[in-house]
């Protein structure tokens, strides 16, 4: 596994997503309190980019802002449709003030 500094965390508002890109992949960081997640920036239903969606931190899911399906920020998995494919994770942690997210490249 590598890992790759995407930013330093204080550029991330709480309660917020940016997009980044990781080995060529976008991902959408997501930061809920001084937690920080990693998910791929696409929607599995329409491919619009789910860095611009709305983060609900009480469930841990960012909605896509298209057609509103939510998407796990742990799992992936979708919980509304009309997504029904799951979306790629990443382990993401912040050290020494930095998000970090790693990949199997």
């Amino acid at each position: 596994m590598k890992s790759t500094i995407v930013c330093a965390l204080n550029e991330i508002e709480p309660g917020k997503a940016m997009r980044v890109m990781v080995d060529a992949i976008a991902v959408a960081v997501v930061r809920i309190d001084d937690d920080v997640y990693a998910i791929a920036d696409t929607c599995s239903h329409a491919k619009v980019s789910l860095s611009e969606g709305i983060v609900l931190c009480d469930t841990k899911e960012i909605e896509c802002i298209r057609h509103g399906s939510a998407f796990s920020l742990v799992t992936g998995e979708p919980s509304t449709l009309p997504a029904t494919q799951p979306v790629a994770v990443f382990s993401a942690r912040v050290e020494n003030g930095n998000v970090l997210i790693e990949t199997s490249n």
